[in-house]
């Protein structure tokens, strides 16, 4: 059986909680559910991709409910916890402490000014990268945050749905 035969047959419960780990949001999952079977990898992320777009902010704010700040090493033995680490492993954690310092107060900052974590999508990204953005993030305004907020959650959902499925 290939992966999308098997996503297709797993039993909702068992298929809500990778989902959840992918993207809190329970809307987001409740989509995806909803529109199996899929014919193959495409559709169904093509189905993720469109669900993502399609969330309500309170939905993103759920989905950012599950994210550590950036920098932070994430606890527990979850799979979103173990994601978590990958994604922020090369970029955000550092031995320097200047740079410690600055992911502090610029997510201090962040939260003051928004009322929720930053995120970004981490993977890839440096340590230099991400700081430039959430300093830039900072002078933007809350509509156009509340859209790259968004974007960042799809975009770290559908990593994550792509993992899920490389591990069926």
């Amino acid at each position: 059986m290939d992966a999308i035969e098997v996503f297709n047959a797993l039993p909702a419960a068992r298929l809500e909680d990778d989902l959840l780990a992918c993207c809190a949001a329970p809307a987001w999952g409740a989509a995806v559910i909803a529109k199996r079977p899929y014919a193959s990898r495409a559709d169904l992320l093509a189905v993720a991709d469109a669900a993502a777009r399609n969330l309500t902010w309170d939905d993103v704010l759920a989905g950012l409910a599950a994210h550590p700040r950036i920098g932070d090493r994430p606890t527990g033995h979850s799979q979103e916890a173990a994601w978590s680490r990958r994604e922020q492993s090369t970029a955000a954690e550092s031995p320097d402490d200047a740079t410690k310092a600055e992911l502090v107060e610029v997510n201090r900052a962040y939260e003051e000014r928004f009322g929720h974590v930053f995120l970004i999508f981490a993977s890839g990204r440096s340590r230099a990268e991400i700081l430039a953005a959430a300093r830039e993030r900072l002078a933007g305004d809350e509509t156009a945050e509340r859209g790259v907020v968004a974007d960042q959650l799809r975009q770290i959902a559908l990593l994550r749905l792509e993992r899920v499925l490389d591990a069926l």
